[in-house]
């Protein structure tokens, strides 16, 4: 219930009348007067409650009545009394019912009890009721009350004093408090500004209001009583301790700032009174310096007291938290006494609480922020902020060098570490420093600064501090005091950048301010960087514990980051280079390091007059070590051993690198270098993309990893990976200094890895690939360098750095070109070729490897981006194409790899400007000699080429026209010549001359496969697709390109080597035909010119209207003259075939001009042009046939119509001529015989059968063209070349190939040639105009020299034939399987001939029928001595052909005497052949031998059926030999050789019988013309008959004589014969007239008869029969004589 209500306030007043009712009864007896009043009071308040509505109201007005009785009760002094009495006045003051009178009494009342000593702590609680309850009590009263308080503080009494002590901080408290709420009720009163007085009295408060100026007299004589003075106010004071006063007035500043901060009086108070005294207060601290002899000193100093000190020291600490506005100059002396206290002289307790204030201070950023700015940014003040930090500083140092300077406390201690140098790792978080060992304790909360001995107020004497406190706050007021500035400025920072945001356009002002808030940070950074740095760099070299080194290395980040943040470098660095040594073993030898530290150890500053150097870092800490590596230097050295502290740091800068690179800046070198040797030394090596990967245990037993740092390989190695897939977020100029940074961090590796073979740094090749890929979308910006630098490193001899190079360029150009760039590449031309650029310029570096390198990505790159390249084209085909010969061939592989792709995949892709590039890459792959089949595959990919030009050409040549029309603007404008090749053709004939001079140049490469396919490829493109060129370019075709091949060709054949080669490199065999590089350029030269023939003949027609068409033919027969005139028989014989070929051209019909016809010429069927259009200008054709493609250019110019037949006929006719003069010359140099040298000597050349061949079989050809010209003597020429070639014997290697078998008698195809050559010419004479029949004579004039080589082989020069031969043949068998089919063929040529031409005047008057007879007699002379046994028979049955038609002429012209010569001749012919002088061979069947002898009687028949009837035409001495021919055959004698087996057959006795037939016709015709004829038969008659008598009387001797005995075969065939003959007589006497037979004849056949009677004895059979048959016939003449008519005489 509330204490106004009823209920309560009924209850108040039963509780007093109980109380006073208790009161009376206790006083009853003792004291009566106490009791009265007692009674009275309860009437009294019986009487308030009756009377009054405001029951408590009243009772206030009326208290002084109502406490009556009980103060009386108090004065009884007796304790029950007075504990009744005080109880109840408590509790009427807890309800509020004392009145300020009635207040006064108690007061008083109570102070008499206090003064006699009673109930001490109800007193005590009486005036804090008093007090707390209500404001009644003021000025003198409160003193009263406040003094009543002390007083009790200072009794024997424990409990007593720590109660008063209480209840006087409480009371202090409440008057403050109540001036407080005064403020409060008052602060919307504007109150007049008291009129300041000059020097005001201390005293004068009388502007104050009540409860303030109790307030204010209170502090005031407060700092009185500490100052050992009298109080003004508190009257009645006995005692007082300094503590006491100093607790209080630490309370009332600490808890009422705001008091002393708006009340001037107050703020008075505090400058006037607090400072000088704790100033005074100090002062034997101050001069106190620990183990001073005071024989020194003239005084003695007093010792610093450590109640007083350390209270001190919390007052200090709460006026420079609170009045620090207000006491500035103050603020600053006790800063500096704080930081002297620091100072090692000074006792442990006193530097302890020092640092505990400090590190107060520390906690509070914005108040160091108000130092820096009231004192180290004022001119002529005290750096007192730096100092602060400073003093940290070499407190911190100067713990670890005091210990050292034999301290005793530190000796005897000595530390757990001090015996563990060797020993076990304490567990215990440390410091350890040059065998200090330090122990670090937890001391507070990150901050806060909870104190230890700041707080021991208890005690009075100065506590022993432990070993390692001091340092343990000092090293978090350290980190304290970096988080705070740092999250402060930190947060400033970025509340300007948004407001920076939120306001675009930033006024004046707020530009000002920044500017001012900027100074202040950087004045705070460059005060205590020096400081912290010293301390840290300390703190973490000496650091043992894991969590201790993480806060320093986070307060180190912090600090380098917020340096870089405010672009203050110098810091920066600094920090960032301590991290960096941290990171790395100790004394490890890094320039960049040591140079930065190298300026900060210069920079040795003062502390207190005190240097404090840089301490440089100690190695003998006692840390784990983790990994052992080699160091990354020129020299090779020892290991090094990183420890996890190192390991540790080196995270620290990682992490400091991937969330702050932005403000790296141009330390991005430190921070890089570092990383690259840690990662050295940790074995970590590039892999995919850059990324670092843990090297194999192969980098050899110098890095050894322990497990530990083995899990954390793969974490350092991504967040390596991260820090820079980070750089992602960097502004372009952080960007820049990482990349610069990465470069010259390269640089160093380069250099180092020159001359050595030792594995190189890769870390910066392999980061400046991952930066370059995580920045592709501003690559732009770092392209350039970081490319540059990485060619450079391409060039390196290091291959493994090398190698790494090329990967990072290679990466990144892929990367690049893959990239979604915006825009995109196709449409930002510039950037791609940006990216292309560095492509290229490895092609400029020697090394294979990188080339492979360069190449693969090329293969890459138009796999994956081929259809995009655009204008990057000429630069990807220029890497392709930059191949050398000196580069081997794998690497000529992958371009070539390359190259195959674009020209399958990408050629309509490219701008049409490229291709020439492209066939210049193909020709150039075409020549390099590394590897053939690549040669030979390019030459393939030209002729694909080629046909993608042809496919495509209407759309290439409207690209190309464009770009030209683009390109001569430009050369007008800047007044130049346009420069291309080939330039007044158009551009796309351009592109096909280019292809044409590259194939051509490739004819003539040194190796032979080369120059075969591109031969053939050349010659094939402009045979397929020559019709797309214009007119004049196929000039330049002509000239610069056919004949300008056949040149050189032709050179390099003539003076090629005739070394032969051996097997080709490896196991290849090379041919026999083709094992000299003679041989082998023979083959291009056979390609090289039948191609150009082949273009002649099929493009004649273009050709012709060239202008200089004849000279280029005349060119070209020389080129053939040249070849088949050369001493290869491939190459002359390919001439020929060549020439053929160029011969076999149908010429434009030379008789009309009509058009139509020179289309028909060309094979062009007439109805393809309607002859009235045909006519007009430029009719379009309606079919675009092949033909008529020959006709019309490209682009569908107009026809081009020869002009009318006469020139094209002179202009022909001069052609064929000019070819005739080449075959002339050809075929007389090439027949011509050797000269000189002994039969044995074999030619150095002799012409082969297939050229002679070819050679010959051009003549009916070319003869076609120029038999209106040709004369006599070109026939004569024709027949000495002729005649030549057919003599030219075969070598004997060849011959099995050329030669038939023997047994087949054929003829070589060269004289098959020769007879079609004359047939061609004999058929022309015979229908051509009358004076070419002159030359029928010559025709078989050459003929016949043929006819004889069928006995009489001709001769080659002085060569032995037989030499030549295979060995394997005789003279005999060898002319036999050559020269006897051709001979025969010849002859047979020869009567047909003759039989048409016996009539011609030329061949009557040339004597032709005389010189073939005089021919024939030879063979049939010869007869069996024929080499071959067909020639006579064929000599005989020609002559019997021959004589049947030209003996009817012989006597039709008997009287011109034109054949008078020939008669002897045929006679001589007769009788050579009939009585042959060669015998027949022993083999001879009877069969063949017959056959022969038929072949005799044929001839004999002929005498007598075409002869001998008409003899009146003939000579008689003609006739005369016939007769006697005839005698001869009849009267045949045997041979001696005969076997008698054989005499029969062998006597030919069929030929005898039928001469003597022939013989006895002609001698018993009646026709005989003159006396003389019969004379002769007669005679012949009458000496055959003589000798048949002979040889039938010898017989019969002979068989008389010998007996039993047979006579020799031959004369019994002899006796058979003659009686043959006999019977032949009978028989022809019996057919003649009789009147035609002589007398004497008669008598001479009669006389026969008994000679062979007599010779019936005989005992041959044969000759029986024989006889038998012969006296036969004789019956006929035994009849009686009818008259006696006598014969003969008639």
């Amino acid at each position: 219930s509330c204490p106004d209500g009823p209920e309560a306030v009924k209850k108040l007043l039963e509780n007093m009348q109980t109380d006073l009712r208790s009161l009376s009864m206790e006083c009853k007896k003792k004291f009566p007067p106490v009791k009265e009043a007692a009674e009275s009071g309860i009437v009294k308040i019986k009487t308030i409650a009756a009377r009054n509505s405001d029951i408590l109201a009243t009772l206030k007005e009326n208290s002084s009545e109502v406490v009556q009785p009980f103060l009386m009760g108090c004065g009884t002094k007796e304790p029950k009394i007075t504990q009744l009495c005080l109880a109840a006045i408590q509790r009427l003051m807890s309800h509020e019912v004392v009145s300020e009178a009635a207040a006064g009494n108690i007061i008083n009342m109570l102070w008499q009890l206090m003064e006699n000593g009673l109930e001490e702590l109800k007193l005590l609680q009486t005036v804090l009721v008093l007090l707390t309850t209500n404001t009644v009590v003021h000025d003198q009263v409160l003193s009263k009350a406040i003094v009543l308080c002390f007083r009790l503080h200072f009794t024997k009494d424990n409990i007593t004093n720590n109660t008063a002590a209480a209840t006087v901080r409480q009371v202090v408290t409440v008057v403050f408090e109540r001036m407080v709420a005064e403020d409060e009720r008052f602060k919307d009163i504007v109150e007049q500004p008291p009129p300041v007085q000059g020097n005001t009295n201390r005293r004068s408060v009388s502007t104050l209001r009540p409860s303030a100026k109790d307030a204010y007299m209170l502090f005031q004589d407060l700092c009185q009583l500490v100052n050992a003075d009298a109080p003004y106010w508190l009257v009645g004071m006995t005692e007082m301790t300094r503590t006491f006063g100093l607790e209080l007035l630490e309370s009332v500043l600490n808890d009422f700032p705001g008091v002393f901060l708006q009340h001037q009086e107050f703020s008075f108070l505090l400058k006037e009174r607090v400072c000088p005294l704790v100033i005074k207060l100090f002062s034997p601290n101050i001069k106190f310096r620990q183990g001073n002899s005071s024989a020194a000193s003239p005084a003695p100093v007093e010792k610093p007291y450590f109640p007083i000190c350390m209270r001190l020291l919390r007052v200090v600490s709460v006026l420079i938290k609170h009045f620090y506005s207000l006491l500035v100059t103050e603020c600053e002396i006790f800063l500096s006494l704080l930081v002297k206290f620091l100072d090692g002289e000074k006792p442990q307790w006193l530097r302890a609480v020092a640092v505990e204030s400090v590190h107060r201070l520390c906690v509070q950023p914005h108040l160091l922020r108000s130092f820096c700015l009231s004192y180290d940014m004022k001119q002529h003040s005290t750096k007192v902020f730096r100092d602060i930090v400073n003093a940290l500083g070499s407190f911190i140092q100067s713990l670890f060098i005091v210990l050292n300077t034999g301290n005793p406390a530190g000796a005897a201690q000595g530390g757990p570490g001090a015996g563990g140098q060797g020993g076990s790792l304490t567990t215990q978080a440390a410091f350890e420093y040059r065998g200090t060992w330090i122990p670090l304790m937890t001391v507070s909360v990150q901050g806060s600064a909870k104190a230890t001995y700041l707080e021991m107020l208890d005690k009075v004497e100065p506590p022993s501090i432990p070993e390692g406190y001091a340092m343990s706050v000092a090293f978090s007021a350290l980190l304290d005091l970096v988080r705070g500035i740092t999250s402060m400025i930190e947060r400033e920072l970025a509340e300007e950048e948004a407001a920076v945001r939120r306001e675009a356009n930033p006024d004046q002002n707020t530009h000002v301010s920044l500017l001012g808030a900027h100074l202040v940070w950087e004045e705070m950074v460059s005060a205590c960087w020096c400081g912290l740095l010293a301390a840290l760099s300390l703190l973490l070299d000496a650091s043992t514990d894991e969590t201790a080194t993480e806060s320093i290395l986070k307060a180190e980040l912090t600090v380098a980051v917020l340096c870089g943040r405010l672009g203050l470098v110098t810091p920066r660095d600094a920090f960032i280079t301590a991290i960096c040594k941290a990171s790395l073993p100790p004394h490890y030898a890094l320039t960049v390091l040591s140079s930065n530290t190298a300026n900060l150890n210069n920079k040795a500053y003062s502390i207190q007059g005190q240097s404090v150097q840089i301490i440089s870092s100690s190695s003998e800490s006692h840390q784990q070590v983790v990994a052992v590596g080699q160091p990354l230097s020129v020299q090779p050295q020892g290991t090094v051993v990183l420890t996890a502290k190192n390991i540790q740091c080196m995270r620290t800068l990682l992490n400091l690198a991937h969330c702050h690179g932005a403000v790296l800046g141009t330390s991005w070198q430190l921070v890089l270098a570092t990383l690259q040797h840690l990662v050295w030394i940790l074995g970590l090596k590039p892999g995919f993309g850059g990324a670092l990967k843990p090297g194999r245990a192969v980098e050899g037993p110098s890095t050894v990893l322990t497990t530990a740092v083995m899990t954390d390989l793969p974490v350092i190695s991504n967040i390596l990976s991260r820090l820079f897939e980070s750089s992602q977020y960097l502004a372009d100029v952080s960007l820049h200094h990482l990349i610069s940074a990465l470069c010259s961090l390269s640089l160093e590796a380069v250099e180092m890895a020159y001359g050595t073979n030792k594995e190189p740094s890769l870390f910066a090749v392999a980061k400046l690939l991952e930066t370059g890929l995580v920045n592709m979308d501003r690559i732009e910006i770092l392209w350039r360098p970081l490319t540059g630098h990485l060619l450079d490193v391409c060039q390196h001899p290091n291959a493994r750095m090398r190698e790494w190079g090329a990967e990072a360029v290679t990466s990144l150009i892929k990367a690049g070109l893959a990239y979604k760039h915006n825009p995109p590449l196709a449409q930002n031309q510039r950037l791609q070729l940006l990216l292309l650029n560095p492509l290229k310029e490895l092609s400029n570096v020697l090394h294979a490897d990188i080339r492979q390198k360069q190449l693969e990505s090329v293969l890459q790159i138009l796999q994956s981006q081929g259809d995009s390249l655009g204008p990057g084209w000429p630069l990807v085909l220029g890497v392709i194409g930059a191949i050398r010969n000196d580069q081997g061939e794998s690497l000529i592989r992958t371009a070539f790899q390359c190259l195959q792709l674009v020209v399958t995949d990408f050629l309509p892709t490219m701008p049409c400007a490229c291709l020439q590039i492209v066939v210049d890459v193909a020709g150039s792959f075409g020549l390099q000699n590394q590897e053939l089949n690549i040669s030979l595959t390019s030459i393939g990919l030209l002729w694909n080429i080629s046909d993608y030009f042809f496919q495509r050409g209407e759309a290439i040549t409207q690209e190309l026209e464009r770009e030209e029309a683009a390109l001569q603007k430009q050369a007008q404008e800047k007044g130049e010549p346009l420069n291309r090749p080939f330039h007044p053709a158009p551009p796309f004939d351009c592109l096909w001359l280019c292809l044409y001079a590259k194939l051509g140049q490739l004819c003539v490469d040194p190796r032979p496969a080369v120059r075969k396919s591109a031969g053939q490829t050349m010659f094939s493109t402009i045979a397929a697709h020559g019709t797309l060129l214009q007119q004049s370019t196929w000039h330049i075709v002509v000239w610069k390109v056919l004949f300008h091949l056949l040149d050189c060709v032709r050179k390099s054949s003539t003076t090629a080597d005739k070394e032969k080669i051996e097997s080709g490199g490896g196991n290849i065999l090379i041919h026999h035909s083709r094992d000299t590089a003679e041989k082998q350029w023979a083959e291009t030269w056979v390609l090289t010119l039948a191609g150009v023939a082949r273009i002649f003949n099929t493009r004649r027609y273009l050709l012709q209207q060239l202008g200089d068409f004849f000279k280029a033919w005349e060119v070209l027969l020389d080129h053939i003259q040249s070849a088949a005139l050369s001493k290869n028989s491939e190459v002359s014989l390919a001439a020929l075939k060549s020439f053929q070929e160029i011969l076999q051209i149908a010429t434009p019909v030379k008789d009309s001009a009509m058009p139509t016809n020179a289309l028909a010429a060309m094979g062009v069927p007439p109805i393809l042009i309607d002859p009235l259009s045909a006519l007009g200008p430029g009719r379009p054709l309606l079919r675009s046939d092949s033909m008529l493609e020959r006709l019309t250019s490209y682009n569908g110019a107009e026809l081009q119509v020869p002009s009318p037949g006469e020139e094209l006929a002179l202009e022909d006719a001069a052609l064929w001529w000019s070819a005739w003069n080449t075959w002339y010359r050809t075929g007389t140099d090439s027949t011509r015989p050797p000269n000189g040298g002994t039969g044995t000597d074999r030619p150095s050349f002799v012409p082969s059968q297939p050229f002679l061949t070819a050679l010959v079989q051009i003549v009916p050809a070319l003869y076609q063209h120029i038999k209106t010209v040709f004369s006599m003597e070109d026939l004569r020429r024709l027949g000495v070349i002729l005649h030549g070639a057919v003599s030219i014997p075969i070598s004997s290697d060849a011959s099995p190939f050329i030669l038939p078998s023997y047994t087949e008698a054929v003829l070589t195809s060269l004289q098959e040639a020769v007879l079609t050559a004359l047939d061609v010419l004999q058929k022309a004479i015979c229908v051509g105009p009358e004076n070419l029949q002159v030359m029928y004579p010559a025709i078989f004039e050459q003929l016949l020299l043929f006819v004889e080589f069928s006995c009489k082989p001709p001769q080659y020069g002085k060569m032995e034939t037989k030499h030549v031969a295979n060995a394997k043949y005789n003279q005999a068998e060898w002319v036999a399987l050559n020269y006897v089919p051709f001979a025969e063929r010849s002859l047979e040529v020869v009567v047909d001939l003759y039989h048409k031409t016996a009539c011609h005047k030329a061949v009557i008057n040339e004597k032709v029928l005389q010189n073939i007879i005089k021919t024939l007699r030879m063979p049939l002379g010869l007869k069996y001595g024929c080499p071959s046994e067909s020639t006579w028979k064929l000599a005989v049955s020609s002559l019997l052909k021959v004589l049947s038609a030209g003996l009817p002429v012989a006597r039709q012209h008997a009287s011109s005497g034109m054949f008078d010569t020939m008669w002897p001749e045929l006679a001589n012919a007769f009788e050579d052949f009939l009585f042959t002088k060669s015998t027949p061979p022993d083999n001879v069947s009877i069969q063949e031998f017959q056959k022969n002898e038929a072949i005799d009687v044929e001839v004999v028949q002929l005498i007598s059926t075409e002869i001998l009837p008409f003899a009146i035409f003939i000579p008689k001495d003609f006739v005369g030999q016939i007769m006697a021919m005839l005698n001869k055959g009849s009267i045949h004698s045997q041979s001696s050789s005969f076997t008698e087996a054989e005499v029969d057959v062998r006597m030919r006795e069929e030929f005898s019988k039928v001469c003597f037939e022939t013989l006895l016709q002609f001698s018993f015709s009646n026709k005989v013309s003159t006396p003389q004829e019969g004379y002769i038969s007669r005679m012949a008659l009458s000496v055959l008959l003589k000798r048949s008598q002979d040889v039938l009387r010898r017989y019969v001797d002979d068989e008389r004589l010998s007996g039993r005995c047979p006579l020799p075969r031959q004369q019994v065939t002899e006796i058979i014969f003659v009686l043959k003959a006999i019977s032949t007589l009978m028989d022809s006497l019996k057919k003649t007239q009789p009147e035609n037979v002589d007398g004497t004849t008669w008598a001479q056949v009669i006389a026969l008869y008994p000679t062979l009677v007599e010779c019936i004895t005989c005992s041959s059979s044969e000759v029986s029969s024989a006889l038998k048959e012969a006296m036969g016939p004789f019956k006929d003449f035994m009849q009686p004589p009818v008259s006696r008519v006598q014969n003969g005489e008639s």
